[in-house]
């Protein structure tokens, strides 16, 4: 699958009680970091930030679709550059799309991220 050259931010709205981590403030440039580095088809965004209900506790939680490398050092290695400084905990699920399209029928999880999910970016 190749990449799309037109990329399309999305919006999204990432309220927290006052105290938490500047999540709002700081997510679009964090996207944004993903997106230069990674050149992702999707970043969608999951877990209690996409629901509006974080703690205290919640990190950010993001599935990450693109064309990774194989070796699972220089996937991560990409995704740190890419998230540093991490201005707060953020959470990853990396899948390439064929393994997004692969491992959906059998896999409650990954479906449920794709339903309820808030799109942060997509490749147009």
């Amino acid at each position: 699958m190749k990449a799309n050259t037109h990329k399309k931010p999305a919006h999204s709205e990432c309220a927290a009680p006052a105290g938490f981590p500047p999540v709002a403030e700081s997510l679009p440039q964090v996207v944004q970091r993903l997106v230069n580095e990674l050149r992702p088809y999707q970043i969608i965004l999951f877990g209690s930030y996409a629901h509006g209900h974080p703690t205290l506790d919640s990190d950010v939680d993001l599935l990450i679709v693109w064309d990774a490398p194989q070796d699972r050092r220089e996937r991560v290695r990409r995704i740190e550059r890419a998230l540093s400084p991490r201005p707060f905990p953020v959470d990853v699920i990396s899948k390439t799309p064929e393994q997004l399209q692969r491992e959906l029928p059998h896999n409650f999880f990954l479906r449920e991220i794709l339903r309820s999910g808030k799109v942060l970016y997509e490749s147009g």
